[in-house]
C-alpha cells in the first residue's frame, strides 16, 4: 500500500498505463511541466518527448490532434486544463468524435480519452473556471463518462478508460487533488459502469459521484447520531450508469437523495430522479429529493459560495424532511 493524493493518484494511472502500451501518448497546455494541476509530472523524464506533447493554447487544435491520433492507431489522453473549456471545442467532442464509430458502421474507433480539472468545491475559481460539467456530456451518445471520488478510484477508473475503445470524459475535481489515501500496490484496474456502495444503510439512500461522495459519507455520520441509517452509493461513471446498483439500494430503503454539483437544472441527478420513478415506483415510500448547486454562474466570493454549494448540512435537511413520510 503507499499513500497517494488525489492528483499523484491520476499520475499513477498514467504511468501505469504508458508503461503498459508504447501506444498511449499524453498531450496538452503545460504537461510536460506537470500541467497547472501537477498531475503529469516527470513523464516527459520518464516517457520522452515522442510521448508526452506539449500543445498550444488551443483546445480545439488539442481534440483535433487526439481525435487524429486515435484513428491513426495511438491511443492518446489530451488533457483539457479546466473542464470549462470543452465549450471551445465542444462541435469536435459531440459532432466528431461521439460520432465516428456510428458514422463509419463501427471500422473506426476512437480510442481516447479527455480529461481536466472540474468542479466547484469552494476554491474560488468563479464562473469560468470553476462549474461542474459532466451533465453537459451525459446528454451526448456515444461518449462515457467517468468522475472519481477518491485516489483509488482515480487510479483504477483512468486505466479502465485509457483500455475502452470508445472516447471518454474523465471528470476529477479539483478540490479533491490534495486529499490522500493507500492505494494497493501493483496494477490497478476498476471497470467502467460498476457503482460502489461506499456504506450500508437501511433508511435512506445517497446518491452521490466524485466530490459529493464525501459529503454524502459526511452526512450518513451526521444522521446516524440521529438514529437514521444511510447508505451511499458512489456511482463512479455516469456512463454507462449502474442503474441496478440505485434501484437495488432503493428497494432495501425505500428513500433516494441524489447530490450533485451541477446546478439542478438538467443536472445529471435528474436521471437518476426519473430511473427511480419509473423503475422503482412501487419501492419508493417518499418523493426523491436532489440536492444540486445553484443556478447561478458560480460566484467567486466565498460566502456567496457557500450559499449556491452543496454541503453535508443540506443532506441532512433533505433526508430528515423524507423521513417524515
Amino acid at each position: 500500500m503507499a499513500e497517494l493524493t488525489f492528483r499523484n493518484a491520476v499520475l499513477a494511472a498514467l504511468a501505469q498505463e504508458m508503461e503498459r502500451d508504447e501506444r498511449v501518448v499524453l498531450l496538452g497546455e503545460d504537461i510536460t511541466s506537470g500541467g497547472v494541476f501537477k498531475t503529469t509530472t516527470g513523464l516527459v523524464d520518464r516517457f520522452g518527448p515522442d510521448r508526452v506533447w506539449d500543445t498550444p493554447i488551443s483546445e480545439q487544435a488539442i481534440v483535433g490532434a487526439a481525435m487524429g491520433a486515435a484513428m491513426a492507431g495511438l491511443r492518446p489522453i489530451a488533457e483539457i486544463m479546466f473542464s470549462d473549456f470543452y465549450a471551445v471545442c465542444w462541435d469536435q467532442v459531440v459532432n466528431e468524435i461521439a460520432k465516428t464509430r456510428y458514422m463509419t458502421g463501427g471500422q473506426v474507433t476512437l480510442p481516447l480519452v479527455l480529461r481536466g480539472a472540474n468542479g466547484f468545491g469552494s476554491l474560488g475559481f468563479g464562473s469560468q473556471h470553476g462549474q461542474s460539467v459532466e451533465n453537459w456530456a451525459m446528454c451526448v451518445p456515444g461518449l462515457k463518462i467517468v468522475s472519481p471520488a477518491s485516489p483509488v478510484e482515480m487510479v483504477g477508473l483512468l486505466a479502465a478508460a485509457i483500455r475502452d475503445d470508445d472516447p471518454v470524459l474523465v471528470f476529477e475535481h479539483k478540490a479533491l487533488y490534495g486529499g490522500k489515501a493507500q492505494v494497493p500496490d501493483g496494477e490497478q484496474f476498476i471497470p467502467l459502469g460498476q457503482a460502489r456502495v461506499v456504506r450500508e444503510g437501511s433508511d435512506v439512500t445517497l446518491v452521490g459521484l466524485s466530490i459529493t461522495v464525501g459529503l454524502c459519507e459526511r452526512a450518513a455520520v451526521g444522521l446516524e447520531s440521529a438514529g437514521i441509517s444511510a447508505e451511499v452509493i458512489d456511482l463512479r461513471t455516469l456512463v454507462p450508469l449502474d442503474a441496478q446498483a440505485v434501484l437495488g439500494s432503493v428497494a432495501r430503503t425505500g428513500r433516494l437523495v441524489v447530490v450533485e454539483e451541477n446546478p439542478g437544472q438538467l443536472g445529471w441527478g435528474a436521471a437518476i430522479a426519473a430511473l427511480a420513478a419509473e423503475e422503482a415506483f412501487d419501492d419508493l415510500r417518499a418523493p426523491v429529493i436532489r440536492v444540486s448547486g445553484g443556478n447561478v454562474p458560480w460566484p467567486v466570493a466565498r460566502e456567496l459560495e457557500a450559499v449556491v454549494d452543496v454541503s453535508p448540512e443540506r443532506v441532512i435537511s433533505a433526508v430528515q424532511t423524507l423521513m417524515k413520510h
